[in-house]
């Protein structure tokens, strides 16, 4: 898992392009990992702005600078994506995220927040999953279940139904609600336009790789999203003895193949802050004399 969560870091800081003696700011820092891997590749020079809505993650980030040696060159601040507070306008060189906007409500509040505290010129880089399959399939789902007699059914379809509602919104009225279903990565490239950005770049990654889930107990421990519960708990919580036995009979052995793959889906969105008219023109008399 770790090796799969540095690739998505260092494809971020590689659209970041950060430079010696920037300031980057990494919104949803969790533990801290693309600010830390920022500081290996640019060193001693680079300030980083640590944010998170959880304390107890920041300060989860915190002791890591310490023990990396490093918390001189960090600032970390308990706020939310969507309104950063302590941070001045035009203070910021590069934005970054991992898996951060696709559990904001308000995710065009947060890009206009990012275009805030970046300087002109200043870039955003950030990764975030696209989710709207996993509802699409779960919607699928429901609908199989409601239109069929349930004598057309086998035994397994609605216990997997009641699985996948419980962790993706399995209606369209609940998939608009969802800030993890209501967008694609169109919107995502849409909003930051929207938001004030230019020279947007958006690449979408699709890729089958091996499951990296080692057993069934990590299996029933793991959840695709934050949001969603474990499924040991919608388990315990929405099956009964017999169906939780059918279940694990027909998903253990599925989980269990040395050949399972899963799909991800991640956006890869780069873009811009304009320059001011007074900083384009300052930008073309430098290049007139270089």
């Amino acid at each position: 898992m770790v090796p799969l969560i540095e690739r998505y870091a260092d494809r971020v800081l590689s659209q970041a392009r950060l430079q010696s003696g920037m300031t980057l700011l990494d919104v949803g820092t969790g533990d801290g990992l693309i600010g830390f891997r920022a500081i290996e590749r640019i060193g001693p020079s680079l300030r980083v702005l640590m944010t998170d809505i959880s304390e107890p993650l920041l300060r989860l980030a915190e002791q890591r600078a310490y023990e990396r040696q490093v918390h001189p060159q960090c600032t970390f601040l308990h706020c939310g994506a969507a309104r950063l507070e302590g941070i001045a306008d035009a203070t910021v060189d590069v934005v970054t995220t991992r898996a951060v906007l696709a559990y904001v409500a308000d995710k065009e509040g947060a890009l206009r927040e990012f275009l805030r505290v970046l300087k002109p010129g200043g870039r955003v880089s950030l990764a975030e999953p696209i989710l709207q399959d996993d509802a699409f399939a779960a919607r699928a789902l429901k609908s199989m279940v409601e239109s069929r007699p349930a004598s057309m059914l086998n035994r397994f379809t609605p216990l997997l139904h009641r699985w996948k509602a419980a962790q993706f919104p399995d209606t369209e009225e609940k998939s608009r609600a969802s800030p993890i279903a209501n967008y694609s990565e169109r919107d995502l490239l849409r909003l930051a336009h929207v938001a004030g950005f230019d020279e947007l770049h958006l690449e979408f990654h699709i890729d089958v790789i091996p499951s990296i889930v080692p057993s069934w107990q990590a299996f029933l421990d793991s959840s695709p999203h934050p949001l969603a519960p474990p499924l040991s708990v919608i388990l315990a919580e929405q099956f009964n003895a017999e169906e939780r036995k059918l279940f694990e009979s027909v998903m253990r052995p599925v989980v269990e193949d040395p050949h399972a793959v899963v799909t991800e889906r991640i956006a890869y969105l780069s873009a811009c802050k304009p320059l001011t008219p007074r900083d384009r023109e300052q930008d073309t008399l430098l290049r007139l004399h270089t």
